[in-house]
């Protein structure tokens, strides 16, 4: 770990959550995960003997409140900061993370390029220093922080479709077929692989084969649980 790297304290109740963001984190340079906590009192206990510079905080912990913690810190001026990683739609909650310091606020499901755009975005800000020159300085570093306009997707593919699709795939305990997909969307076979594959290719879905009697293999698709809003807008 070299010392410019970016510690990071994956807070997250759900292991397979936790596991998969915590993994995630490994794979953006500059960043490394320096441990899992499950609970407020985990994350308490690794905050003080580790060196965290980032936590990737959930909202509901089952020892209390993601924000309650995080105001919490402040509090005791501590210099750790925040990105909120939660399934919470509520504006209200968003305008308390702002107002707590929260750098950003991550809905799941997401994949892996949402959290990396958002963590590299992080660095960037984090990298600013000195005294700005005017206005157009201080406008530059709070832009680092913003969001990106959501990456576009591929020809011939629509994103109420394909918001569809994957709502049908999540709702699938036993996973879909192409075939299944396209009957339970109305669409066809063909465009239904299309759509099932781009899940699979953005990280939020998998393929295994299936092999029945005779013939070549089915593949078989599932909506993987780590995926973590509108999957058309990653």
């Amino acid at each position: 770990m070299s010392a410019g790297e970016v510690r990071v304290l994956v807070v997250e109740d759900d292991p397979v959550a936790a596991d998969a963001h915590a993994l995630y984190v490994g794979r953006v340079p500059g960043f490394t995960a320096v441990g899992v906590a499950h609970s407020l009192a985990e994350a308490t206990r690794t905050l003080e003997r580790t060196r965290v510079d980032l936590l990737l905080l959930d909202l509901t912990l089952p020892d209390g409140h993601g924000l309650r913690f995080a105001r919490g810190l402040r509090a005791a001026g501590h210099p750790v900061d925040v990105i909120v990683v939660t399934s919470a739609r509520d504006l209200a909650v968003v305008r308390e993370s702002v107002s707590l310091g929260v750098v950003q606020y991550v809905l799941k499901p997401f994949a892996f390029p949402t959290l990396r755009e958002r963590l590299l975005r992080y660095a960037e800000f984090r990298q600013t220093a000195g005294e700005a020159a005017g206005q157009d300085d201080v406008d530059r570093a709070m832009a680092a922080l913003r969001a990106p306009r959501p990456a576009e997707l591929p020809k011939g593919l629509s994103a109420p479709t394909l918001d569809k699709v994957a709502a049908l795939l999540r709702a699938a305990t036993e996973g879909l077929t192409a075939a299944g997909a396209a009957e339970a969307a109305g669409i066809s076979r063909i465009t239904a692989r299309r759509y099932l594959e781009h899940l699979v290719d953005t990280g939020r879905a998998d393929r295994t084969p299936r092999y029945g009697q005779v013939g070549r293999p089915e593949l078989h698709y599932r909506w993987l649980a780590a995926a973590t809003g509108s999957v058309s807008k990653v």
